[in-house]
């Protein structure tokens, strides 16, 4: 990874990506780690990491906008509501194995956000429905300069590992017995 300037790399950047990116820069200082395509901080504010890219994604939840930062925090999801974080909000990303849950979106406010309302739907709080409709209502109020809680700051502790590795379902006598079929 090539360690530029980020002024420099944002240059051949498009202005959805260079303008949501400068806000992190502006919040952060510059970047730990410096590609073409992305720039990295690394446990800046409440995130693990805060990824900007180069290439952003057209999203139309809750009103067209464009995904180009990404906070990424420590979290389990249960296995059994990852399709219901998938449900609220395709931005929102479940590593169950990583044990992260990322979201990505046009700043970092609205991935508060997401985030707070994810955490809210995994303990219950909230229903898929209910989060989206408290999205929409709080993206609203963030127009209208008005009272905007989730969008102010992680209403909870990222955990400090949360990583998932899953069950192991072969043994080494069956790894070894295929190994050995295919050697043949």
């Amino acid at each position: 990874m090539s360690q530029q300037a980020p002024t420099n790399v944002l240059e051949a950047w498009p202005d959805e990506s260079r303008e949501a990116t400068k806000l992190v820069i502006d919040k952060y200082g510059d970047p730990d780690e410096v590609a073409q395509s992305f720039l990295v901080w690394h446990r800046a504010g409440p995130w693990k990491r805060i990824v900007a890219t180069q290439n952003f994604v057209e999203h139309q939840f809750p009103a067209p906008h464009i995904d180009a930062i990404e906070c990424v925090i420590d979290y389990h999801v249960p296995p059994e509501r990852a399709s219901e974080i998938a449900q609220f909000d395709g931005s929102v990303i479940v590593e169950r194995t990583a044990g992260e849950v990322s979201a990505r979106c046009h700043d970092e406010e609205a991935n508060k956000l997401a985030l707070n309302l994810m955490h809210d739907i995994v303990t219950g709080a909230k229903s898929v429905t209910e989060a989206r409709d408290y999205y929409a209502e709080e993206f609203l109020n963030a127009r209208r300069n008005g009272p905007t809680p989730y969008m102010d700051e992680l209403r909870f502790e990222p955990e400090v590992t949360a990583k998932d590795s899953d069950s192991r379902v072969l043994s080494d006598e069956q790894l070894e017995a295929a190994q050995q079929q295919g050697s043949k």
